[in-house]
C-alpha cells in the first residue's frame, strides 16, 4: 500500500492543533501469535490485500483484525479504516434506531472499534473518527462508492446475502486491503450466505484470497469461552 500524505502529524508542542491529530506517545508491542492459525492470519495480513477469515468466536479475528488496522493507520500506510458489517436479518431493523445509520450501526461494531481504540489510545481513536479517518459505512449507503487507500474490514460476513457481498467487493479501489471476517455455521439468513457463496467461488476458480480458517482448538479468549463454545458445537445450535 502506497504510504499517504494525508494523514496529519502531532503538532508541536505549544501550538495550535489546526489539524486532527491522533500520535501518541505510547509503548505497543508487535502483533504476536498465540496459536499457529494466528500467525498464519497475521502473515497473510502482511502479504494479501485480501483475506477472508473464518472460525469461531474468542479465535482472535476480531483482535488481529483491529490491531492490524489501527497499526497501519498510525503508521499512515492507510489514509483510512472502513468498518462494516450487514444489518441482521434475524434482529431488530436499523430503522428503530435512533440517529443517523453510522450511528445506529455503530453498537453492533464496538467489538472492532473498542479494539482500534484500546491499541491507539482513546484521545488518537476518538481524533481519527472525528476526522473519517475511521469510518463506520452501513451496507445501506454503500452503493456507490469506491474505497481507496484504506483497510476494510467486513464483520459479521455470514449474514451477507450473495447480492450484497458482490456489491461489497465491488467498491474496493486502487491500495485497499479487505479484511472478510464471519463464521460460516452461525449465519442468520434463510438464503444462501454471501459469504459461503465466495468461498465457494475462491475455492473452484483458484481465485489469489487466502482464507484463514480457525477451529475450536484456536479458541483463546478464556476456559469458559472454549467450554461453551464446543458445548453448542456438540448440540448443534
Amino acid at each position: 500500500m502506497k504510504k499517504s500524505r494525508s494523514v496529519p502529524d502531532v503538532p508541536a508542542r505549544g501550538k495550535s492543533k489546526t489539524k486532527a491529530s491522533f500520535q501518541e506517545e505510547r509503548v505497543r508491542e508487535p502483533l504476536k501469535a498465540l496459536t499457529e492459525t494466528q500467525g498464519h492470519y497475521i502473515k497473510a495480513l502482511k502479504a494479501s490485500p485480501q483475506i477472508i477469515v473464518l472460525g469461531p468466536a474468542g479465535t482472535g479475528k476480531t483482535y488481529i483484525a483491529g490491531t492490524h488496522a489501527a497499526d497501519q493507520l498510525l503508521a499512515k500506510k492507510v489514509e483510512r479504516i472502513i468498518i462494516t458489517r450487514p444489518n441482521v436479518p434475524g434482529g431488530r431493523s436499523l430503522g428503530f434506531f435512533k440517529g443517523s445509520l453510522a450511528e445506529k450501526i455503530a453498537p453492533w461494531v464496538v467489538p472492532l472499534t473498542e479494539v482500534i481504540s484500546q491499541r491507539m489510545g482513546k484521545g488518537a481513536f476518538e481524533s481519527a473518527m472525528n476526522h473519517e479517518n475511521i469510518e463506520i459505512v452501513p451496507f445501506e449507503v454503500m452503493r456507490g462508492r469506491t474505497f481507496k487507500n484504506c483497510i476494510v474490514i467486513l464483520d459479521e460476513a455470514q449474514n451477507t446475502t450473495a447480492a450484497e457481498i458482490k456489491m461489497f467487493l465491488t467498491r474496493i479501489g486502487d491500495d485497499c486491503q479487505v479484511i472478510i471476517n464471519g463464521d460460516v455455521s452461525q449465519t442468520d439468513l434463510t438464503e444462501t450466505s454471501g459469504l459461503r457463496t465466495i468461498i465457494r467461488m475462491i475455492k473452484s476458480r483458484l481465485l489469489p484470497v487466502p482464507i484463514i480458517e480457525f477451529s475450536l482448538d484456536d479458541i483463546v479468549r478464556s476456559g469458559i469461552c472454549e467450554m461453551w463454545v464446543r458445548a453448542f458445537e456438540d448440540e448443534k445450535l
